[in-house]
């Protein structure tokens, strides 16, 4: 028998959050059970607080009901400020490029801003899901997308589909300061690097 989950708050909130969050995933009893591959009689027991229900059942129903497992024990999320002091945002080095955020990330996009070294990756072309936007602050910047080669400056931007394949390096033997903002798929092994591919100028 799987241990029961040990949450801070009465076993009665637990039970009405399960019953509040299945019906405004607007599932019947059958239905969510189903997806948690539990039998109605257990779900039911669960929601009137009548059984304390175990992690791996937290889980299963914070998917199904399309939300978390925190939600469903009420717990309040940690606040984040909307301001990044640059005090606070500390440098991260890796393969000639520097990151700095630019932002508290949100589980959907990241904001960086990112220095590239002179000949740093300047072979490497990249291929995974998501978005992404640079703006160029400082340096010249050359960026291929697919078929397509372009030279930025200072002021000067894009905005792309990351499933096509590019790479990003300076177009000088001088640094290159931009803003960057990505989307990723976190947590998972989704980018890939076909090093030494040529894109073609047009």
């Amino acid at each position: 028998m799987e241990p029961a989950f040990s949450a801070a708050g009465d076993l009665s909130g637990v039970a009405a959050r399960l019953r509040e969050r299945r019906r405004a995933a607007g599932l019947t009893l059958e239905a969510a059970s189903a997806r948690a591959e539990l039998s109605p009689a257990h779900l039911s027991r669960l929601e009137t607080g009548q059984r304390q229900p175990s992690l791996p059942v937290l889980l299963n129903l914070a998917r199904s009901y399309g939300t978390t497992v925190s939600d469903l024990l009420g717990e309040t999320p940690a606040e984040h400020s909307p301001v990044l002091r640059a005090a606070d945002a500390e440098a991260t080095d890796t393969g000639g490029w520097t990151y700095r955020p630019a932002g508290n990330p949100s589980g959907a996009l990241q904001a960086l801003r990112v220095r590239v070294s002179p000949r740093a990756q300047r072979g490497l072309v990249r291929v995974h899901p998501g978005e992404e936007w640079l703006y160029v602050l400082s340096g010249r910047l050359a960026l291929a997308v697919g078929e397509r080669a372009y030279t930025l400056g200072p002021g000067d931007s894009a905005h792309f589909d990351s499933l096509v394949p590019h790479r990003i390096a300076t177009a000088t033997e001088e640094a290159v300061e931009m803003l960057f903002v990505h989307t990723l798929l976190r947590g998972n092994a989704t980018e890939v690097c076909l090093g030494g591919t040529t894109l073609r100028t047009p």
